[in-house]
Parts: structure tokens; C-alpha cells; sequence
């Protein structure tokens, strides 16, 4: 699969400045500014990066959007072991 990269859109519908998707062979990123936040793989398994997964409030917004919950379901889940803490960047 050749990669794909699709800009995310606010909730009025436009173009999220610095919001993109990247679709890969492996999986999917998130990746906000310079900063690759999330992984997704092919089998819906969660990876955040450890240092920028809840670096601000716009980063914050569109990672709700990419797994599709809130901050504290996040955070349960990193506790849990169900999301795995790593160095995407």
C-alpha cells in the first residue's frame, strides 16, 4: 500500500491547520504539527507517543477524534496496559 496522507477537518467541516492522517501499510497515524501523537494499527491496537499524546489543547481535540474518546478514557487505558506508551517521534 503506497501512503496516504489526509488532512483532518474541524467540526464546521474545513481543514484542521497541521492535523493530518497518515494511512501506511502498517496502520494509521496521527500526527498534529511536526509531531506524530498516535499509531493505530491494523488490528485496532493503540500506540501514543510518550512525550506528546497530551501536549495541548488543539492536540488534545483532534486525538478525542482519532480514538474516538475523552482524556480520562485515554488515560484508564494507558494505566490498564491497553495503550502502549512509546517513541513514535
Amino acid at each position: 500500500m503506497k501512503p496516504r496522507v489526509r488532512q483532518m477537518t474541524t467540526r464546521g467541516g474545513n481543514p484542521a491547520p497541521n492535523q493530518f492522517l497518515l494511512y501506511t501499510s502498517d496502520g494509521t497515524y496521527f500526527q498534529s504539527y511536526n509531531s506524530t501523537i498516535a499509531f493505530r494499527d491494523h488490528n485496532g491496537k493503540i500506540q501514543l507517543d510518550e512525550n506528546t499524546w497530551d501536549y495541548s489543547k488543539t492536540t488534545a481535540e483532534y486525538r478525542r477524534d482519532f480514538l474516538g474518546e475523552g482524556v480520562d478514557l485515554t488515560r484508564d487505558k494507558i494505566l490498564s496496559g491497553e495503550y502502549q506508551l512509546t517513541n513514535l517521534n
